[in-house]
């Protein structure tokens, strides 16, 4: 199954990495300056939407930890992958705006394609009394919003509903969520379409 992620806002793919005298948060991005989100961190976002989701239906805690780790494995468990598992790939720009940026940048410009797709933001942090507290500057990378990004799911054909279902509830995904960064809508593509 694949499906699409657009960015209904602006969104922060951490990479866990800053850089001195530059970006305190800097974002996931490939070789050629493309940013992408991680299929195993959006397998966590999902596992969250999936406990929700079984919780409402009514089922005891430990029905749903039985059918959460028969779709997604124990958490933190990065052994061999079970052929009914759930398994996400990363979430990539399609091919066909890869091609079409690469074509008018270059291969060899990963920076210029980085920043053509992303942008700086800064923060601070405000006392009580309404002024910036000293060293709380802070400055990070977000992938602009408008992009789509897609990726594939492999799951068993019987848990195809309940997958699409829990999809359906994702409404945020990345670092600093819960400020407004990272709201998605998240569907599942039509045969062939990945050109957007």
């Amino acid at each position: 199954m694949k499906i699409k992620m657009e960015l209904i806002s602006d969104a922060i793919f951490g990479n866990g990495a800053s850089i001195p005298g530059g970006e305190d948060i800097a974002v996931l991005s490939d070789e050629y300056g493309f940013p992408y989100y991680k299929g195993g961190t959006f397998k966590g976002v999902f596992r969250e939407e999936l406990n929700r989701y079984l919780n409402w239906t009514g089922l005891s805690k430990e029905e749903i930890e039985n059918k959460v780790t028969e779709l997604l494995g124990k958490s933190g468990d990065d052994s061999a992958v079970e052929e009914h598992k759930l398994v996400f790939s990363d979430f990539c720009i399609s091919d066909a705006v890869k091609e079409c940026v690469i074509e008018e940048t270059g291969q060899d410009n990963p920076q210029e394609i980085l920043d053509s797709l992303t942008h700086l933001r800064t923060f601070t942090s405000i006392s009580e009394d309404g002024m910036v507290e000293n060293g709380s500057l802070r400055m990070g990378r977000c992938v602009n919003k408008g992009l789509c990004f897609y990726s594939n799911i492999s799951c068993r054909q019987e848990d195809g509903e309940l997958v699409k279902e829990v999809l359906s509830l994702i409404k945020w995904i990345g670092t600093m969520r819960n400020r407004g960064f990272g709201k998605v809508k998240i569907s599942v593509a039509e045969q062939g379409e990945n050109d957007d």
